[in-house]
């Protein structure tokens, strides 16, 4: 199951963030206890003062080609998991989403 989910305006993501993860990056899909699927982030900032939300939501803009402004957070902002919001077409952030997340050969 994909941890993204479609509307109107466009989708809403499960993540799990990783702060000071020594870069900053999205490496795939992970499978949570739970049985619940989130998009694994990395970021190089550290979780105080909002910084890692900030390098989340510039990083997911960037590696889905929206701005900033269309890019925020709904919940978890003070938890590694969280959910947020990209507004756009729907079905081309999916596909963006899609090639991110692929398992990746090595």
């Amino acid at each position: 199951m994909e941890p993204w989910r479609y509307s109107t305006e466009g989708i809403s993501i499960a993540l799990r963030v990783t702060p000071r993860g020594g870069r900053d990056g999205i490496d795939g899909v992970e499978m949570l206890a739970n049985g619940r699927s989130v998009v694994k982030v990395r970021v190089r900032a550290i979780a105080e003062d909002g910084e890692a939300n900030r390098a989340v939501t510039e990083l997911l803009a960037k590696a889905l080609g929206v701005p900033k402004a269309r890019v925020r957070i709904l919940s978890g902002a003070t938890s590694r998991l969280k959910q947020v919001a990209v507004e756009g077409d729907p079905k081309g952030l999916g596909d963006i989403l899609k090639k991110l997340t692929a398992a990746k050969p090595g």
